[in-house]
């Protein structure tokens, strides 16, 4: 288990991808978008809308059962991307790095992007918005719901 969340709500997640479309607008153009799933779909969706890409690609790397990491497992390669010459990679989180090295020897000549990155994996990336502690889970917003919170003078021990 993390010792720190944060929650990103979808406000959050769009006002900060767009913010990493503005990056990487400059870097471009681009051929094309290797959306890493599951997480990175709706940055890459997003990222795609504001470049006017519409080649998008997805590469499937298993590396976590809820907050439980294991060995990466490719599920799906990104087959149309080739090497990565000219793909824009997008991730919505690179943690300890592990799906980025998968990611850097599948595709050597791709740029890797993420919105968020932890101090572990951010030298595998090329381009991130917002660093957060190694030691905080980030809850996304498919990841959490809301739902009713009794107010604090209710729960509070008196």
């Amino acid at each position: 288990m993390a010792s720190r969340y944060y929650t990103v709500s979808w406000d959050q997640l769009h006002r900060d991808s767009k913010a990493l479309a503005w990056r990487l607008v400059e870097k471009g153009p681009w051929q094309g978008i290797v959306a890493v799933t599951r997480g990175g779909l709706i940055p890459a969706a997003i990222i795609a809308r504001e470049l006017d890409c519409r080649l998008i690609e997805s590469v499937s790397i298993i590396t976590y059962d809820e907050e439980k990491k294991g060995e990466p497992v490719v599920a799906k390669p990104p087959i149309a991307a080739g090497e990565g010459e000219g793909w824009l990679v997008i991730d919505d989180l690179v943690d300890t790095g592990t799906t980025a090295k998968q990611l850097r020897g599948m595709l050597p000549r791709a740029h890797f992007a993420t919105v968020y990155a932890k101090p572990a994996g951010k030298p595998l990336v090329d381009t991130f918005i917002t660093e957060v502690s190694q030691d905080t889970w980030i809850l996304f917003p498919w990841d959490t719901e809301p739902q009713f919170v009794a107010p604090i003078a209710k729960t509070a021990h008196k």
